[in-house]
């Protein structure tokens, strides 16, 4: 039983590692750090996005997320937006050089994209079975209160 427990671990530790070494890879090659590609997409699938949902997405907290968008803005990659109807509210969006390096990123000929686009090739029922297993998972290792 443990050797299998182990072994299943192992297999999500595995995983989580490759996809890591990838983002990492993509991110070196555009100048960047792995946190600030991730909050590049986030902001470009969200647009309009607050700081504390960018937070949230990126399950990091506020101040730190800050410090990622000021070094971001200072980059010329995003631009913070405050609407003319809300003075208080603030927005983060990509500016084009900013979507220009996401395009660069998930574009055909990024390692990332080929390697995502690959797991995506599976059969359809393969990946809702994964998600369903994953799901699954995730609710037995759970550390929320039932």
């Amino acid at each position: 039983m443990y050797e299998l427990n182990n072994e299943i671990v192992e297999s999500f530790s595995e995983i989580n590692k490759a996809i890591y070494r990838l983002i990492k890879t993509e991110a070196d090659r555009i100048g960047i750090t792995v946190v600030q590609l991730k909050a590049l997409y986030r902001i470009s699938s969200n647009p309009n996005i607050s700081l504390g949902e960018l937070a949230e997405k990126l399950r990091l907290t506020n101040s730190t997320v800050s410090g990622v968008i000021d070094r971001l803005v200072n980059s010329q990659l995003v631009e913070r937006v405050v609407p003319p109807e809300n003075r208080r509210a603030v927005s983060i969006h990509l500016t084009q050089v900013g979507k220009e390096l996401v395009d660069r990123v998930y574009s055909p000929e990024s390692l990332l994209y080929k390697k995502l686009n690959g797991v995506m090739s599976l059969p359809k029922d393969e990946i809702e079975h994964l998600l369903r297993l994953h799901k699954l998972v995730l609710s037995k290792l759970s550390l929320e209160e039932e």
